[in-house]
C-alpha cells in the first residue's frame, strides 16, 4: 500500500509542474518547459497505471488535453518535441519507481 502523504508530494509536484509550464505550447524555444509538461503528464500516467488514479485530485484527474497530444506528436522530431517525449517517458519511470519502492 502506498503512503498517502507520497501521492500527496507527488500530486504537489505535478501541479506545481503544471503551472510553472502554462502556455508551454506557444514557446517552442524553451524545451525545458515541454520536457516540464511531459514530465507531469508522465506522472500522472504511472499513478493511473499503478492503480493510484482514484485518489487523483479532479484537477489532476484530466489526459493531456487533444491539442497537446497532437502538437507533440506533429513535433516529435523538434528539439521541443523531443524534449516532451522525453519528459513523458522520465515521469512515467521516475514515478514508477518511486511508487514501487514504497
Amino acid at each position: 500500500m502506498t503512503d498517502p502523504e507520497l501521492l500527496e508530494r507527488l500530486f504537489a509536484l505535478i501541479l506545481r509542474l503544471r503551472s510553472e509550464t502554462d502556455g508551454f505550447l506557444d514557446r517552442p524555444d524553451e524545451p525545458q518547459a515541454w520536457y516540464d509538461r511531459g514530465y507531469a503528464d508522465g506522472m500522472v500516467d504511472a499513478i493511473r497505471a499503478l492503480g493510484h488514479g482514484a485518489a487523483l485530485p479532479p484537477d489532476l484527474v484530466r489526459e493531456p488535453d487533444a491539442a497537446t497530444a497532437a502538437l507533440a506528436a506533429e513535433q516529435a522530431l523538434t528539439p521541443w518535441g523531443r524534449a516532451y517525449a522525453h519528459g513523458l517517458e522520465m515521469g512515467r519511470k521516475e514515478t514508477h519507481d518511486v511508487l514501487e519502492a514504497a
